[in-house]
């Protein structure tokens, strides 16, 4: 995926959609087998030291976390990984912390690999191929040089409904919009029935 238009495109729908969706609570109703099973990363800018908050296609396997880099090697927040690899993670039901790490051996990586894809949504099939029926060294010649990360969970991490999240927004606007929503309908039924 090296198309500059698309990483632009997905950048903007990260930034704009994606984070915010996510740090509002709603990140689990985000994820299907369409638009695929997504999570954010909290991680350390390595450059700024700034938290960072990048969207990703997971898989749970073995009580592991997964991710692969779409853009390889060179992706800013692959970089992040490396140099600080300790993260939060907002899945769509939960938060927790890890360890990340590149996975190295190759049925590991193939494993998870083929699994991220399955889990990507219209997203697993961009590299063109089909991840349900690729064989072995399809997969491998396709995604070379992706790198796959495996997460670690070591503790809780702090959610939407925590300090610092963003769900209080997303419920008080909800609020205010059910009460000015019934509000007219009350004003509009005392005028029809005068």
């Amino acid at each position: 995926m090296e198309d500059p238009r698309l990483r632009r495109a997905f950048n903007r729908l990260n930034k704009y959609f994606m984070v915010p969706a996510f740090r509002l609570g709603l990140g689990g109703l985000i994820g299907n087998p369409i638009t695929g099973y997504i999570m954010v990363i909290k991680a350390i800018g390595r450059k700024t030291g700034r938290v960072r908050y990048t969207p990703v296609n997971y898989a749970i396997l073995d009580g592991c976390i997964y991710c692969m880099s779409g853009f390889g090697s060179r992706a800013n927040w692959y970089a992040n990984l490396l140099a600080h690899p300790r993260i939060e993670l907002i899945l769509p039901g939960c938060a927790c912390w890890g360890e990340a790490e590149a996975v190295a051996d190759s049925a590991e990586w193939s494993r998870a690999t083929r699994q991220i894809l399955q889990n990507g949504g219209f997203a697993g099939f961009m590299l063109g191929f089909n991840p349900f029926t690729a064989s072995d060294d399809e997969l491998r010649q396709k995604c070379q040089g992706l790198p796959v990360i495996r997460i670690r969970p070591s503790g809780i991490g702090s959610g939407p409904a925590d300090p610092g999240g963003w769900l209080w927004a997303a419920l008080m606007f909800l609020s205010i919009f059910w009460i000015l929503t019934r509000r007219k309908k009350k004003d509009e039924w005392r005028i029809a029935n005068g």
